[in-house]
C-alpha cells in the first residue's frame, strides 16, 4: 500500500499500517534501551566482582591479625592483656569502621589507641602507687618526649594511615564507577532518538526488506546521536579507570596493605615489650617531670608474671594473592577505558547487526544502497551536523552531567590517596546532592572526613586541582566574611548611637 500514512518510515510503498509502525516504534525502544542496560550490567559486573575480591582480601587481612592478637597476648603478656581487651578491640573497630567509610580520623583514632593503652599498662605496671586521671594526663603529655613505644606508634601511624586511606579510596573507586554505568544506562531516549532507532531498527521492515542489514556507518550515525551525552563521560571515565590502576600499583607497592595491615598485632607487641622493658627508666622520666605519686592504701598486688616471647608472632603473607588481584584489576580497567566511545560501535556491529563497511547493499534509512554521510564524532558537540538524529548541543543531559562531576570526585580523592592524603569532600558532595554514588557509596563512604585536626597532612602537589576537596580550612575561610561583616555592622550601628 502507499506509505502516505507513516510518520517515521519513508513514505514510499510499505507493509506497514500506522498501528504496525506505532507498534514497531515502541517494540525499537524498549529493544535499544535493553541493550544499553545490558552493556551496562557487564561493565557493573566487573567492577563489582573486582571490588568484591579487594573488599574480600582486605577484611580477611584485618580479621586474621586481630585473630592473631586474640590467641597470642593472653599468653604473652597475661594481665597486660587481660585487663585491656576493649582496648584492642575497640582499635580494630574503628580501623574497620573507616575502611567501611565511616566519618573517623584514622590518625587521631590511633593517637587515643596507643594514649589509652599507655594509661592502662602504667597504672597496671604501677600498681603499689595511687594515680589519678590528672597524673595520667601529665605523664601523656610527656609521652611524645619519653617515646614509651619506641618509634612503633609514629612508624604505624604513617604506614597504616596511607594503606588505609588507599585501601579505602580504591574499594570506594569501583562503587562509584559502577554505580555512575547503572545511573547512565537508565537515561531515557529522546523523542528524536526513538524515531531514529526506529527508522534504523523496523523501518526496512515496512519495505519488505526484512533481511537487509542496517549500513554500518548509518547506524554509527543514529547511535551517536543517541548516546552523544553519554560520550561526553569518556574523559573523566578514563581519569577514574587510571588513578585506579595507579592507586592498585600503590597498595601492592609503597603502600603495601599486605605487610602493614597483616602485621599490626606485631606492631603492637613490639610497643608493649619496649614498654615493659624500659619500664624502670620511663617511670623515672614520669616521675621527674610529674612527681610522686601516693602510694596506695590498698596495698601493692604483685604484677602479673611477664611472659613476653613465649609465643612466637607471625604474619602470614597474602603477598602473592595481592599481587594476582592487582594484576586482574588492572587488566580489567584497561580493557574498561574506552567504554563509552566504542559503546556504538558495540552496539551496531554485536546487538543491531549491521552490514559490513564496504557493503552497498545496505539499508540507509531510505532504501537498500550505500551509506554517503560521514561518521561523526564522539560526544556532543560533535553532533550539530548528525544527519540522522536531531541533538540540541545546547541542552546537556543533567543526569549524565551530575555523574561526571561524580567520577571527578571519586578521580581527586585517588590523586589524594595516591600520596597519603585523606580529603574531606563534604562541600562537593552538598553540591551534588541527590546525585550521589546511590546505595553502593552512601555520603559518609564518598567522602566526608571529621577531621579538623591541623596535624592532617595536606597535599603539596594535587592531581586535579580544580577538583579539589574544599576542606576544612576552605570552610573557614568561606565563614570569615560573613562574621566580618556582621562584625562591622553592629560597629556601625553602635557608633551611630554614640554619635546621637
Amino acid at each position: 500500500i502507499l506509505g502516505e500514512h507513516l510518520r517515521i518510515c519513508p513514505q514510499g510503498y510499505t507493509c506497514c499500517t500506522s498501528e504496525m509502525e506505532e507498534n514497531f516504534a515502541n517494540k525499537s525502544r524498549s529493544e535499544f534501551e535493553a541493550m544499553l542496560k545490558e552493556a551496562g550490567r557487564s561493565v557493573q559486573t566487573t567492577l563489582t566482582a573486582q571490588h568484591r575480591s579487594f573488599d574480600s582480601y582486605f577484611q580477611d587481612l584485618l580479621n586474621k591479625s586481630e585473630k592473631a592478637l586474640y590467641d597470642a597476648f593472653p599468653s604473652m603478656y597475661g594481665e597486660l592483656y587481660t585487663q585491656n581487651m576493649k582496648v584492642f578491640k575497640d582499635l580494630y573497630s574503628e580501623l574497620r569502621r573507616y575502611y567501611r567509610g565511616s566519618n573517623i580520623n584514622l590518625e587521631e583514632a590511633l593517637n587515643e589507641f596507643w594514649t589509652r593503652l599507655l594509661e592502662r599498662l602504667f597504672k597496671l605496671m604501677n600498681p603499689q602507687y595511687h594515680i589519678t586521671d590528672e597524673y595520667l594526663d601529665c605523664m601523656v603529655k610527656h609521652a611524645e618526649q619519653h617515646k614509651p613505644f619506641g618509634e612503633v606508634p609514629r612508624d604505624l601511624k604513617v604506614k597504616a594511615t596511607r594503606a588505609f586511606i588507599a585501601a579505602r579510596s580504591y574499594a570506594q573507586g569501583f562503587l562509584v564507577g559502577s554505580d555512575v554505568v547503572k545511573k547512565v544506562s537508565q537515561v531515557s531516549l529522546s523523542h528524536e532518538c526513538t524515531r531514529a532507532i526506529m527508522k534504523l531498527m523496523y523501518c526496512p521492515h515496512c519495505r519488505g526488506m526484512s533481511s537487509v542489514k542496517p549500513c554500518n556507518n548509518y547506524c554509527l550515525n543514529v547511535v551517536k546521536g543517541c548516546l552523544a551525552n553519554q560520550a561526553d563521560l569518556n574523559t573523566e571515565w578514563k581519569y577514574l579507570m587510571d588513578s585506579l590502576v595507579v592507586v592498585a600499583d600503590r597498595i601492592d607497592g609503597p603502600y603495601n596493605v599486605d605487610t602493614v595491615i597483616g602485621t599490626i598485632h606485631m606492631r603492637i607487641a613490639e610497643a608493649i615489650s619496649n614498654l615493659q622493658e624500659n619500664k624502670d627508666s620511663i617511670t623515672a622520666k614520669v616521675f621527674q617531670g610529674c612527681g610522686n605519686p601516693k602510694i596506695s592504701t590498698k596495698g601493692s598486688s604483685s604484677e602479673d608474671k611477664k611472659r613476653r616471647g613465649k609465643v612466637a608472632l607471625e604474619a602470614k603473607s597474602s603477598a602473592q594473592a595481592l599481587e594476582m588481584l592487582v594484576l586482574d584489576a588492572k587488566g580489567n580497567l584497561t580493557a574498561l577505558k574506552t567504554y563509552w566511545i566504542t559503546l556504538p560501535g558495540s552496539l551496531c556491529n554485536k546487538k543491531v547487526m549491521t552490514s559490513s563497511v564496504a557493503d552497498d547493499k545496505c539499508w540507509n534509512g531510505m532504501t537498500k544502497a550505500s551509506y554517503l554521510p560521514e561518521v561523526m564524532g564522539d560526544g556532543l558537540a560533535n553532533q550539530i551536523n548528525n544527519p540522522e538524529v536531531e541533538v540540541d548541543i545546547t541542552k546537556p543531559d543533567m543526569t549524565i552531567r551530575q555523574q561526571i562531576m561524580q567520577l571527578k570526585i571519586m578521580t581527586n580523592r585517588l590523586g589524594n590517596a595516591n600520596i597519603g592524603n585523606d580529603v574531606d569532600f563534604q562541600d562537593a558532595s552538598d553540591d551534588m546532592s541527590g546525585s550521589g554514588s546511590g546505595d553502593s557509596c552512601p555520603d559518609d563512604v564518598c567522602g566526608k572526613r571529621l577531621s579538623k585536626s591541623p596535624s592532617t597532612r595536606q597535599p603539596e602537589t594535587h592531581a586535579i586541582p580544580k577538583q579539589s576537596g574544599h576542606g576544612i580550612n576552605g570552610a573557614s575561610s568561606r565563614s570569615l566574611p560573613s562574621t566580618f561583616l556582621l562584625f562591622l555592622s553592629v560597629a556601625f550601628i553602635a557608633a551611630q548611637h554614640l554619635w546621637r
